[in-house]
């Protein structure tokens, strides 16, 4: 049957759009919020054109079966690095001081291809590191289709308060991963990343003064509500990196749209976090891969800063906070985006909840009302799995199809 797939893929890859309209047969369709059995999908113009059952095709469709696979929405990934790679390879500090942007930049073409392989369509992109507006570019290439990846949703520099970021030397300043603003400044900075590219503006809410300290709040409820009201004002969300209690919480007060982390929340936090319908984006994949790396071998228990990210994520689901789906990929390798929904599901969200989260969820989220969906108008960005997510979501990990814009771009 692989092989029976692969043939009938492999006649619609030479086309780098596909033309005439094309009918997809799974087994089930998951349409970002419910599974369907022995729906098909039609798909022209780069667009979904209908979903359901025993669908009427044009005489000139093609038809691609793809049996005992479940068609779901391209994955949309929350929370992405694209101009970082591992940290067990090259530590942030060196990615950031030691390599040119020419030589991350080529490495991110890599990452972007990698990403779109394993079924993520589109990534919320938040923050190069260090890399300048080099994520611009990216997102430029892609678009004009010189390199393969996701549609992205970029950052470019991120927002951060004067001597609270890294790299750091006692000796000499260096250069920073993110631009420095505070105060009234800040506000210039907010309007300059979206006049640079920004889609989206990411502040530093809190962070570690100085190495080996614990993190702290950075900005003042009333400067991150100064920055969000510009960012509102030009029609761009905020997205907040916050792990303490105190810097949620001016977050969620101040307006944010996302909190990213969230791993030392509490009940009250995420209570207010639920009444402002501010989401969190926990990154769970993130503090697994750094434990890993100081030597976790994966068994239980695991270590605190993993048992607490667990913690946090749990006390957020009970207070109905909305969650999207986001690793902080970079820190560990571009194409395991899955890891995020598994360490979800192991945490205690249904299968379900997590294919919501990873598609329809992240696309209400952040506002992407064309994609996340199966459903007529949309973009035809689709993915196939072997078997039903919904009884084995390992199941993502497996990606067989994917089709961007109407155009299929892997199959096996």
């Amino acid at each position: 049957m692989k092989h029976q797939l692969a043939a009938a893929l492999l006649a619609l890859l030479p086309c780098p759009a596909v033309a005439a309209p094309v009918l997809l047969s799974p087994d089930r369709v998951w349409d970002g919020e419910a599974m369907h059995s022995g729906w098909q999908v039609l798909v022209e113009g780069g667009r979904i054109v209908a979903a359901g059952a025993n669908l009427e095709a044009p005489a000139d469709a093609r038809r691609l079966d793809l049996p005992g696979h479940t068609l779901l929405p391209g994955f949309i990934e929350g929370h992405s690095h694209l101009l970082l790679h591992p940290y067990d390879k090259t530590p942030w500090d060196d990615q950031v001081l030691k390599e040119s942007e020419a030589y991350r930049v080529a490495r991110a073409v890599v990452h972007a291809k990698a990403t779109l392989m394993a079924g993520f369509t589109t990534v919320r992109d938040l923050g190069s590191e260090g890399a300048g507006t080099a994520d611009v570019g990216l997102k430029r290439a892609i678009n004009e289709g010189h390199v393969p990846g996701p549609r992205m949703i970029i950052a470019t520099r991120a927002l951060v308060a004067p001597g609270s970021y890294a790299p750091k030397n006692d000796a000499w300043a260096v250069p920073q991963g993110a631009e420095e603003a505070d105060g009234p400044a800040l506000v210039s900075a907010v309007r300059r990343q979206i006049g640079a590219g920004a889609d989206v503006v990411k502040l530093y809410g809190d962070y570690r003064w100085r190495p080996g300290e614990g993190s702290r709040p950075t900005y003042s409820q009333a400067e991150i509500a100064a920055a969000v009201a510009a960012a509102h004002d030009a029609g761009r969300p905020v997205a907040v990196h916050a792990n303490t209690a105190e810097a949620m919480h001016r977050a969620s007060a101040a307006g944010a749209d996302v909190i990213e982390h969230g791993s030392e929340g509490d009940a009250a936090t995420f209570a207010l976090m639920a009444k402002n319908k501010t989401v969190l984006c926990p990154t769970l994949a993130a503090g697994d891969a750094i434990a890993r790396y100081r030597g976790w071998n994966g068994q239980e228990p695991a270590p605190a800063d993993v048992l607490q990210d667990r913690a946090a994520f749990q006390l957020a689901m009970k207070a109905g906070v909305p969650i999207c789906m986001g690793g902080d990929v970079g820190v560990f390798a571009h194409g395991e985006n899955a890891r995020e929904m598994l360490l979800m599901a192991k945490a205690g969200m249904t299968n379900a909840a997590v294919l919501t989260a990873a598609t329809a969820g992240n696309a209400r989220y952040f506002g992407l009302s064309d994609r996340g969906r199966i459903a007529p108008g949309l973009h035809a960005d689709l993915v196939a799995v072997p078997g039903d997510p919904l009884q084995d979501l390992n199941r993502i990990s497996h990606v067989v199809f994917v089709m961007k814009g109407g155009a299929v771009v892997k199959s096996e």
